[in-house]
């Protein structure tokens, strides 16, 4: 039996479904595809609204509300307290730069960063940095945490079956990442993450790819997903 309230549950995917239609999408549309009657999307509709985590335009479009921005700018400073000292961690076994990124719409934003102690040469990846999902380590590792999809890259396609994604000077010449997507229940969180590290030529590879896989499990584990 599940544990699971179903109210909440249902409330919860409403959010997750209005998020992924940046158009906006129509009560009618969101009763269809959680599955439930009319009735019972209007009444989760205006519990959600009562939060302002859901907003309807005067054409009854519905669109995220300025409640989901105060809950986000609460969550980071919660992930950095959680992440930061694993990505130290992980940054110091590898040498090289570690960071924590997210997908926001089709783009891959540094949202943590920790430096390796020792002096070195440093690559440009600073905390909100941003970049195409589909180019660099990072957006190929959250691609490959999604489903499988005809237009998947090679890379993508690689890194789902490598459980990491290894690319060579696409976004700085001369850098190596290394990125594995953080196991999230994304049907139900929503949220999109990868871990990663980023140096030059010298980066040891296998090294990495070895830190860098464990440290994802361990942050799934650590953020409670």
């Amino acid at each position: 039996m599940s544990s699971t309230l179903q109210t909440l549950d249902r409330g919860l995917l409403a959010l997750k479904i209005v998020s992924e239609h940046n158009e906006g999408i129509s009560i009618a549309k969101l009763a269809e595809e959680l599955e439930v009657h009319r009735t019972i999307a209007y009444r989760i509709v205006a519990t959600l609204e009562s939060h302002a985590l859901l907003t309807r335009t005067q054409g009854g479009t519905l669109r995220l509300g300025a409640g989901i921005t105060l809950l986000a700018s609460r969550f980071e400073p919660q992930l950095h307290t959680v992440a930061l000292p694993l990505l130290k961690t992980l940054a110091k076994a590898t040498r090289a730069t570690a960071f924590i990124s997210l997908a926001q719409g089709e783009e891959c934003m540094v949202t943590l960063v920790a430096e390796p102690e020792e002096g070195m040469l440093r690559v440009g990846y600073r905390v909100g940095s941003r970049h195409p999902l589909t180019l660099g380590a990072a957006g190929i590792a959250i691609l490959a945490g999604r489903a499988p999809q005809e237009e998947d890259s090679p890379e993508v396609k690689q890194a789902r079956a490598d459980g990491y994604s290894l690319t060579r000077g696409q976004l700085q010449r001369g850098a190596v990442g290394v990125a594995s997507h953080i196991p999230t229940t994304r049907s139900r969180s929503g949220m999109e993450a990868c871990v990663g590290v980023v140096a030059m030529d010298d980066l040891d590879s296998e090294r990495a790819i070895r830190e860098v896989k464990i440290s994802a499990i361990q942050l799934a584990e650590l953020i409670g997903q």
